[in-house]
């Protein structure tokens, strides 16, 4: 007797004690906020998101020390309308483990990360370079979900974009600056600063 195949019909993913919720909004920026520059520290981000998962493999490299961390990560929406909330999990992985996990087919982004503190909050900037290269973005986390839902877009800021699925990793590793400058333009961001209150 065959073993029977796995399918998303017949295969449950329970709940995980190591899973957290993860609370986000992400926005577009205009270029690094004032106050920042690209000589300023940050992070350089290899993602690469596996083919048709909600998998990726982060490495996160820090020029000043050349130190790496690297994450076997699985992030999604439990509702996939509402991409402020996620659910992450992470494995952080050895060279070798890093290594034999490289073979899987993967889309990349590549982008350098800044941290900027704007009144009382921290943000991630992400400065993408590669076929990305132009795409500003920003993230901000939150503790609570009413401090999520309140929360006003900051002013260095030209849109919110946290539940536009074309600025979610996964999706943003199969554009180019080109597709994403085209959606910009069609969805019409840039003319509505109001679109922070999403």
């Amino acid at each position: 007797m065959g073993v029977a195949k796995l399918t998303d019909q017949n295969t449950i993913v329970p709940e995980s004690k190591y899973a957290r919720i993860e609370r986000e909004r992400r926005y577009l920026l205009p270029d690094l906020p004032e106050g920042l520059s690209r000589a300023d520290h940050h992070l350089q981000i290899t993602d690469n998101y596996i083919t048709g998962t909600h998998l990726r493999i982060r490495k996160v490299r820090d020029p000043k020390t050349n130190k790496w961390v690297v994450k076997f990560t699985k992030k999604f929406a439990p509702n996939e309308n509402d991409l402020s909330r996620t659910m992450i999990t992470n494995l952080y992985l050895n060279a070798t483990e890093a290594e034999t996990l490289s073979i899987f087919e993967a889309n990349e982004i590549r982008k350098n990360r800044y941290y900027f503190d704007f009144e009382a909050r921290r943000y991630s900037i992400d400065m993408f370079i590669g076929d990305l290269f132009g795409l500003v973005l920003a993230e901000t986390s939150f503790e609570t979900d009413e401090e999520l839902d309140n929360f006003q877009m900051p002013p260095f800021a030209i849109a919110d974009v946290t539940n536009n699925k074309t600025f979610a990793g996964g999706k943003l590793s199969e554009l180019t600056y080109s597709d994403v400058r085209n959606e910009i333009l069609q969805s019409g961001l840039l003319n509505a600063k109001s679109a922070g209150k999403s």
